[in-house]
């Protein structure tokens, strides 16, 4: 057994954590060299929380409790602590109780749990995140269950164990409530984790977006440059709160910063009054001292726009890592560096804190770019096609997104009542995995529309520091999808979508009317709609001498017809005087007037001042006449862009009614997890696996462990030479068939090194003498005879851990469908049974799996079952880093497996299901 001593200190057990007001505090292990910090802590304490930690007076730590306190083997004894600037705000600690790690020991640990939180810090949230982080070392540790005793008077510390979901066990004895969990996650504690990290994180952008007050630090002493721009920038957008302009190189006296009229200062900690935000415009170099004097004053969040960090290589890298720590380390959260600003619209706000020029048009469409380019281009697209038909509720750059994300604002968008859509530009998605269960979410209430940057070659932006991925882009497409995700590939795309979507509603399903004054344009929207999967009734020609009159009415039946959902209006200039503003009249009151609302998109050609006629709001009706309409609807400039958006939003409503039912996650009964666990754990040591490398099992190893969930494989029995292959088919029966296994003849259809329905002793050693004489000796080639399997389809099925968006679920047609056309669909682990039904049905070449052209339809419950009992093999085994069965054969009644493989590794210290926490760099 091991002494303390030796026990390395388990850095990966530190985590940057959002606490419950949006604030950070940092949590590590407690180390000998913290006990003057832990006597400071002690003594900031109020005797009233002392007495409920030790159940009696105690003023003060002696040297021995120091000590013991301080002194951990992080197996038996663990103590974390919480930290800002550096200093203890709350710790927790515990003792195991049943013989620690003595061989001796019972298999299933006990340990006694107790914290204690300074008073300024509670009602933070602080212990519950120290709770969930001592659960997680405790569970490495082998610790399977926590004990603690509280007195009665103290409600906050029961709150914080009965609140946090486990399964427990409460009694009371000798006048002290006696509380007993087991540490094993459940629905409810994941439920309650999530909850938690929802609200801290959503709480901590908003605190970033709506500030009392801003400190812009860099504002330059002339006019020009970035710090002087942003300030103006504050104040032309009508900024509700205070502003400060901060510059170290402001002359002793100054007081005040003309023609501005803002408060003056050297420092952040000149000014008086609370500082909620701060806007970092120097260089590089003079950051870290601007991020502490903001520290220093209590400032809760930071917008830097400086440049210099990772994206200009290794040294920037450094300085990026160390921005973030900083920040962190005094509980303020970071958007940038080399960011380009945020902005919040709201009345009560009206924060433009960015480069923009203009504080834009409010409005109920949240933006996310990564990019400052495309996020200023995008601000000003909008405003140009969509003055009055759209706006922006909150707009943020996140540059380099070293600490603030786009799964950050994802938590906040979903609760903001002011955002009805989301629009996202992504270059990197930093997790991927929480990325998805966040968009699902978020999805279900509202749209959510990204573009994703560097989609080929999987490299990311210099600046962003993410991990590496495995995946191609069309399988990020395919989680993206599964999670809700409206997936576009342009910035184009991306506005044309969202102006859809924020000014129409949902369309009920993909049956498109066409009507309009133009044959051609019109036949151009009907194929637009064919190619994109719509159902487009024959277009209605209303000749080039329709009038207002005739739209409207021709626009009123459509919307009234039950047989449509969606209606397209194509319009080229007209014959008559009719302006574009009584077209856009027309138009918008039959859409006002329909008895169902409908979403409806107008293509234009070379008609001026359609499109803002059609977004402008309602004119003020005279005293005694009825208001205009306020209706708004969206102008395309060609068929194939407004189709594609109409496309979009009829993919996205499908996806959302079905999310109101996802699906389930099968239970069979004949499944074995403890036998699995059991197996795995023998096979990793037997293999002597070490870190992140897996180690491929062998046949039997890999049957033996698919049979624990059900999976059967086609037993193969190996034929090194003529003799041992007919006594293989004795046993097995024959027909046989006789391949070879041998790596590099997989995947070779073309060499023709298959022998089927082998009946007799004389056509094997026939086939045995072909094959060796065609592809190579015995040795080489490692040939096998395995049973016959009925006729059906080949299939593949797989399974693969990728190092950021974790475990996904793969589907394809063996051969050239996937191998060459890359025909493949994926889903993330764990899959329901509606994701396994969708997943076979997602391949374009899944209309052989049910019939196509006459051929028997073959057993598609049978292969969703097989896909549901993989995934839940992957998911309940972190270790099962890879699983292929290929071919898979469908055959009209049951799947056969012909071939598989799995892959092991040690499980990682951490999964999603492990405690919250910011995202390390």
């Amino acid at each position: 057994m091991q002494t303390p001593s030796e026990h390395a200190y388990p850095s990966h057990w530190e985590a940057d954590v959002v606490l419950r007001d949006g604030g950070t505090a940092q949590i590590r292990p407690i180390t000998p060299d913290d006990a003057q910090r832990l006597v400071d802590f002690y003594e900031q304490v109020s005797d009233e929380s002392k007495y409920y930690r030790f159940f009696a007076p105690y003023p003060r730590l002696s040297d021995r409790d120091v000590h013991r306190f301080t002194h951990h083997d992080y197996v038996d004894r663990v103590g974390l602590a919480a930290t800002v600037g550096g200093e203890f705000i709350a710790t927790v600690r515990y003792d195991r109780t049943d013989g620690g790690g003595h061989p001796a020991s019972p298999p299933a640990g006990e340990a006694e749990v107790a914290f204690l939180v300074q008073d300024a810090h509670q009602g933070r949230g602080v212990a519950s995140a120290l709770l969930e982080h001592i659960a997680a070392v405790a569970r490495e540790r082998s610790i399977r269950r926590f004990a603690a005793e509280v007195l009665p008077a103290n409600s906050k510390m029961i709150k914080v164990f009965t609140d946090a979901g486990y399964t427990q066990k409460r009694s009371f004895e000798d006048g002290v409530v006696r509380l007993e969990f087991d540490l094993e996650p459940t629905d409810k504690s994941l439920a309650v984790q999530r909850a938690r990290e929802r609200h801290a994180e959503a709480r901590s952008v908003q605190r970033l977006l709506a500030p009392g007050s801003v400190a812009v630090i860099g504002t330059g002493r002339e006019p020009g440059g970035v710090g002087r721009t942003v300030l103006r920038n504050v104040l032309a957008g009508g900024f509700t709160g205070r502003t400060y302009a901060v510059n170290r190189a402001f002359p002793e006296g100054l007081s005040r910063l003309e023609p501005e009229g803002v408060p003056a200062h050297r420092s952040v900690r000149e000014i008086a009054d609370p500082v909620d935000l701060a806007v970092i415009a120097v260089p590089a170099e003079h950051v870290p001292q601007a991020v502490d004097d903001c520290g220093e004053h209590g400032v809760q969040g930071l917008v830097v726009l400086s440049a210099g960090y990772a994206e200009s290589g290794p040294a920037g890298r450094g300085r990026q890592r160390e921005l973030v720590r900083r920040a962190r380390s005094y509980g303020m959260r970071v958007i940038g560096p080399n960011a380009f600003g945020l902005v919040n619209t709201a009345e009560a706000v009206r924060l433009n804190a960015s480069l923009s020029p203009e504080l834009p048009a409010p409005g109920r469409v949240g933006l996310f770019s990564q990019s400052g380019a495309i996020g200023i281009a995008l601000l000003g697209g909008l405003h140009r096609r969509a003055a009055g038909l759209v706006g922006v509720s909150t707009f943020v750059s996140a540059g380099n997104r070293a600490d603030v994300s786009g799964n950050d604002f994802l938590q906040y968008w979903h609760d903001d009542p002011d955002t009805d859509v989301a629009l996202m530009y992504l270059e990197s998605i930093g997790n991927p995995r929480k990325f998805a269960r966040l968009a699902r979410r978020t999805s279900a209430r509202k749209p959510l529309v990204v573009v994703k940057g560097a989609r080929h070659g999987a490299a990311a932006p210099a600046g962003h520091a993410v991990r590496s991925t495995r995946l191609p882009d069309a399988t990020v497409s395919d989680l993206l999808r599964q999670a809700g995700v409206i997936r576009v590939d342009t910035v184009t795309e991306l506005a044309d979508t969202g102006l859809l979507l924020a000014a129409q509603p949902l369309p009920e399903g993909p049956r498109v009317a066409i009507l309009g004054n133009s044959e051609s344009l019109a036949l151009l929207t009907y194929d637009a709609c064919l190619t994109d999967g719509l159902r487009p009734l024959l277009p209605r020609d209303l000749t080039t001498a329709a009038t207002p009159a005739d739209f409207r009415a021709a626009l009123a039946e459509a919307l009234a017809d039950r047989a449509c959902d969606a209606v397209v209006v194509t319009a080229i200039p007209w014959v008559g005087d009719a302006s574009a503003a009584e077209l856009a009249g027309a138009l918008r009151e039959a859409v006002a007037q329909a008895p169902a609302a409908k979403p409806v998109a107008v293509v234009h050609l070379e008609i001026p001042g359609l499109a803002e006629a059609l977004a402008a709001p309602p004119t003020p009706p005279p005293a005694d006449g009825e208001p205009a309409p306020a209706v708004r609807i969206p102008a395309y400039p060609a068929a194939e862009r407004a189709v594609g958006a109409l496309a979009e939003a009829v993919r996205y409503a499908r996806w959302r009614r079905q999310a109101a039912e996802p699906g389930r996650v099968p239970e069979y009964e004949d499944i074995d997890e403890a036998g699995a666990t059991a197996d795995i754990e023998v096979l990793l040591k037997a293999h002597g696996a070490k870190g992140p490398r897996a180690v491929t099992l062998s046949a039997a190893d890999t049957q033996r462990l698919l049979a624990r969930y059900g999976i059967a494989v086609l037993p193969a029995l190996p034929a090194p030479d003529p003799d041992s292959a007919v006594g293989a088919a004795r046993r097995l029966g024959f027909p046989v068939a006789l391949k070879p296994t041998a790596p590099h003849l997989r995947h070779r259809a073309d060499l023709g090194g298959v022998r089927l329905d082998l009946g007799s002793e004389t056509e094997l050693r026939r086939a045995y003498a072909e094959l060796t004489e065609l592809l190579g000796k015995p040795e080489e080639i490692r040939l096998v005879v395995q049973s016959m399997a009925p006729r059906g389809v080949d299939t593949v099925v797989r399974a693969a851990i990728d190092p950021a968006a974790g475990a996904v679920l793969s589907f394809g047609l063996a051969g050239a469908p996937s191998l060459l056309l890359g025909d493949t669909a994926h889903r993330l682990v764990p899959a329901t049974d509606r994701d396994a039904a969708e997943l076979i049905r997602s391949v374009r070449t899944a209309p052989l799996l049910f019939g196509w052209r006459g051929s028997a339809p073959v057993d598609t419950p049978a292969l969703e079952e097989l896909l549901l009992r993989v995934s839940r093999l992957v998911d309940d085994h972190p270790e099962v880093v890879g699983a292929d069965l290929e071919p898979v054969i469908v055959a009209p009644q049951g799947v056969h497996i012909l071939g598989s493989s799995v892959r092991l590794a040690p499980r990682p210290a951490r999964t999603d299901l492990g405690p919250r926490s910011l995202p390390s760099y």
